[in-house]
Protein backbone atom coordinates (compact mmCIF):
# COMPACT_ATOMS: atom_id res chain seq x y z
CA UNK A 1 0.00 0.00 0.00
CA UNK A 2 1.35 3.41 -0.96
CA UNK A 3 1.53 6.09 1.69
CA UNK A 4 0.17 9.50 0.72
CA UNK A 5 3.65 10.95 0.24
CA UNK A 6 4.68 8.17 -2.13
CA UNK A 7 1.41 8.55 -4.05
CA UNK A 8 1.96 12.32 -4.28
CA UNK A 9 5.53 11.80 -5.53
CA UNK A 10 4.25 9.48 -8.26
CA UNK A 11 1.59 12.02 -9.28
CA UNK A 12 4.20 14.80 -9.42
CA UNK A 13 6.67 12.64 -11.36
CA UNK A 14 3.92 11.88 -13.87
CA UNK A 15 2.82 15.50 -14.37
CA UNK A 16 6.12 17.37 -13.93
CA UNK A 17 8.90 14.84 -14.52
CA UNK A 18 11.62 13.94 -12.09
CA UNK A 19 12.18 16.33 -9.19
CA UNK A 20 14.94 18.81 -10.01
CA UNK A 21 15.92 18.94 -6.37
CA UNK A 22 15.54 15.95 -4.11
CA UNK A 23 17.47 16.46 -0.93
CA UNK A 24 16.55 15.36 2.53
CA UNK A 25 12.80 15.32 2.88
CA UNK A 26 12.12 17.93 0.14
CA UNK A 27 11.40 17.36 -3.55
CA UNK A 28 11.07 20.37 -5.87
CA UNK A 29 9.53 19.97 -9.31
CA UNK A 30 10.00 22.26 -12.31
CA UNK A 31 6.87 23.84 -13.75
CA UNK A 32 6.52 25.46 -17.19
CA UNK A 33 5.72 28.83 -15.57
CA UNK A 34 7.58 31.08 -13.14
CA UNK A 35 6.26 31.50 -9.61
CA UNK A 36 3.17 30.04 -8.04
CA UNK A 37 1.78 27.51 -7.89
CA UNK A 38 5.11 25.95 -7.06
CA UNK A 39 5.45 22.22 -6.68
CA UNK A 40 7.44 21.42 -3.57
CA UNK A 41 6.60 18.42 -1.44
CA UNK A 42 8.05 17.40 1.88
CA UNK A 43 7.87 14.07 3.65
CA UNK A 44 6.31 14.68 7.04
CA UNK A 45 6.55 11.24 8.70
CA UNK A 46 5.14 9.53 5.63
CA UNK A 47 2.48 12.14 5.07
CA UNK A 48 2.30 15.19 2.85
CA UNK A 49 1.56 18.62 4.26
CA UNK A 50 -1.96 19.78 3.39
CA UNK A 51 -0.87 23.07 1.81
CA UNK A 52 1.57 21.20 -0.43
CA UNK A 53 -1.18 18.86 -1.65
CA UNK A 54 -3.26 21.96 -2.49
CA UNK A 55 -0.30 23.45 -4.40
CA UNK A 56 0.11 20.25 -6.41
CA UNK A 57 -3.60 20.16 -7.28
CA UNK A 58 -3.54 23.83 -8.37
CA UNK A 59 -0.43 23.24 -10.47
CA UNK A 60 -1.99 20.23 -12.21
CA UNK A 61 -5.15 22.24 -12.88
CA UNK A 62 -3.12 25.13 -14.33
CA UNK A 63 -1.09 22.75 -16.49
CA UNK A 64 -4.28 21.17 -17.87
CA UNK A 65 -5.86 24.59 -18.57
CA UNK A 66 -2.75 25.78 -20.42
CA UNK A 67 -2.70 22.55 -22.41
CA UNK A 68 -6.35 23.10 -23.43
CA UNK A 69 -5.55 26.64 -24.59
CA UNK A 70 -2.71 25.39 -26.79
CA UNK A 71 -4.46 22.58 -28.45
Amino acid sequence: MLGIINWLRRVCDHHFGQARVASGSHRVYKTPWPGDPRVNIQNNRGRAKAYQVRQVLKAIERKELEHEKCG
